[in-house]
């Protein structure tokens, strides 16, 4: 197995799946596969156990947070550890940034990987975890990797500059004008000189400390490695992409030799 740890970040109100998020975790929304009605939360557990992670902490804000401890349980029945933390949505700056700072205690001083609770991806990335601990170890302090995708509406997410291959030399959040098709998806590895950065962040305009923040400084700093995905990868957090998960698991399922 592989020593390092993962977050999987599943706060936030759930504001997009909206009337179901109302009352429910937006991690218990349904994706519908062969299999049944999957909670979204599984997809990215399942990736980061699949690829060798089984230390994992999940961070949730307080509302509806029992109904992913009642159906995830100590992770026994995944094959994984798994520990709690609640972000507390009422503060006065939230965001990703300020979710993953709660992580520092459980990370300790390791590499580690970070997962957002919305994403679904085919790939696993048992090679891309261990070549990164090999990478911050030689690296030195301040090393961070991302994952890329090639998509068509990239204006929805981070947009990812690369040149020569696999160096980035911007990250821009939903642009109008996209320099590249390149989303930054909801994976990333950080080593532990994260959380000495994530203080000194300034809140944004939604007085949320962004994950793109906290990526440009990897990228400033020239200690950031991309990753470019070539299979499926999808967020889950609007009702469309939802249900494209749903839509791309069912007829793969249906195509001979998948």
């Amino acid at each position: 197995m592989n020593k390092m740890r993962a977050v999987i970040l599943a706060g936030g109100r759930g504001t997009r799946l909206a009337p179901f998020t109302l009352r429910l975790n937006k991690g218990m929304a349904p994706i519908y596969s062969p299999e049944g009605a999957i909670p979204q939360i599984l997809f990215p557990l399942r990736t980061l156990t699949n690829s060798g992670i089984t230390d994992i902490l999940i961070v949730t804000s307080r509302d509806h947070c029992g109904q992913l401890v009642e159906v995830l349980g100590d992770g026994t029945e995944y094959k994984c550890n798994l520990t709690y933390r609640i972000q507390e949505m009422e503060r006065p700056i939230t965001g990703i940034g300020q979710a993953l700072g709660l992580a520092k205690d459980f990370v300790g001083n390791s590499p580690f990987a970070v997962i957002l609770g919305d994403n679904f991806y085919e790939d696993t990335f048992q090679k891309e975890f261990t070549e990164f601990e090999n990478f911050s170890q030689t690296f030195g302090i301040g090393s961070s990797a991302i994952f890329l995708k090639e998509v068509e509406d990239a204006q929805r997410f981070g947009v990812a500059e690369v040149r020569d291959g696999n160096k980035v030399v911007n990250i821009i959040e939903k642009p109008e004008n996209p320099v590249s098709k390149l989303a930054v998806t909801g994976l990333y590895l950080y080593d532990s000189y994260v959380f000495d950065l994530i203080p000194d962040l300034k809140p944004s305009k939604r007085s949320e400390i962004e994950i793109t923040d906290i990526n440009n400084w990897y990228v400033r700093n020239k200690k950031m490695k991309a990753y470019i995905l070539t299979n499926e990868w999808s967020d889950m957090g609007l009702p469309n992409s939802a249900h494209h998960v749903s839509s791309y698991l069912y007829n793969k399922e249906k195509k001979p030799n998948a």
